[in-house]
């Protein structure tokens, strides 16, 4: 029942937060100098009549109105640019499971490998695989995504020739999915191994070490559950972020996912897809944020959901 409220509660702030992600970006894009049209080989006549045709020449409040009508009959509009013409929802569905397919990859190897190398990290704190896991997840920290994908080009392309350029041919999701996955590997690593070694001392894996059990499994075992709090917390942004797609990981491979349109949106002015991916991308991640705290009670029954 606890649960239950929790979940309606967050469920309402969520409704609230999006309500003001919404306006915020509304009017924040309408003041941007311009119009979608500009880049259009016509004559200011042809123009005004497009500005016209989608409203856009009415008070800014009047726009804002329609379009959370319309918005509340689940209605984006139609892309004023980078598809003319077709409806925004359908763009982001097609182009989201693109991008779903690769950042579930990529979400899942960064799990799974940054986690168990900030165990391994842990558990031989000071010694040599210790020094060499925290070089490489600085290395991949620092590292701009641009940098990754040129040097996975480089080398897996062009000198060994192992993997395609572009993402449409086979294997081609294999660059990019480790590109996406770099960093956030490198930063669960690093997240991974603080935890571990703040719970390394606690009485009850004094208590396990005093039963005889190795330290392989009080590490990987015991202290693992006990310090993953700081890695869920950062999972909910991480999951939203990647699942979305990369902008740099996307252009750079071809990808035809939803990260390209983050900015091209933007530059292009195509303002029903600004409010349709920003929209998107706020919900998903309002909703990994809550998964996240659900997930607090299930790895720690003692955290309490008000």
């Amino acid at each position: 029942m606890q649960t239950a409220r929790y979940i309606i509660k967050r469920v309402l702030l969520a409704i609230i937060s999006l309500f003001a992600i919404i306006t915020i970006t509304f009017f924040l894009m309408n003041l941007m100098p311009g119009d979608p049209f500009m880049s259009e080989k016509a004559s200011e006549e042809s123009r005004a009549i497009l500005i016209a045709k989608y409203g856009l020449d009415q008070p800014v409040y009047i726009q804002y109105i329609r379009y959370l009508k319309n918005l509340f009959h689940g209605d984006m509009g139609t892309s004023y640019v980078l598809q003319k013409g077709r409806a925004v929802t359908t763009i982001i569905t097609e182009s989201f499971s693109v991008s779903l397919s690769l950042g579930a990859r990529a979400l899942l190897l960064a799990i799974v490998c940054g986690i168990t190398l900030g165990c391994i990290s842990g558990l031989c704190k000071d010694r040599l695989p210790d020094s060499i896991i925290r070089v490489i997840s600085s290395l991949g920290i620092s590292m701009p995504g641009y940098v990754v994908a040129s040097v996975l080009m480089i080398l897996l392309a062009v000198n060994l020739g192992v993997l395609p350029v572009t993402y449409s041919k086979p294997g081609g999701w294999i660059m990019p999915m480790i590109t996406l996955a770099i960093y956030p590997t490198s930063y669960l690593t690093r997240l991974t191994r603080a935890s571990i070694l703040e719970v390394m001392n606690q009485d009850y894996l004094l208590t396990e070490r005093a039963k005889g059990m190795s330290e392989f499994v009080v590490v990987f075992v015991h202290a693992l559950k006990n310090s993953l709090i700081p890695v869920i917390t950062y999972l909910g942004p991480l999951t939203a972020s990647i699942l979305t797609g990369g902008f740099v990981a996307e252009s750079v491979f071809n990808v035809p996912g939803l990260g390209r349109y983050f900015v091209s949106s933007i530059s292009s002015r195509d303002y029903t897809m600004i409010m349709g991916v920003t929209i998107f991308y706020s919900a998903l991640i309002v909703i990994m944020n809550l998964v996240c705290d659900i997930l607090y009670k299930i790895v720690d029954p003692r955290i309490k959901l008000d």
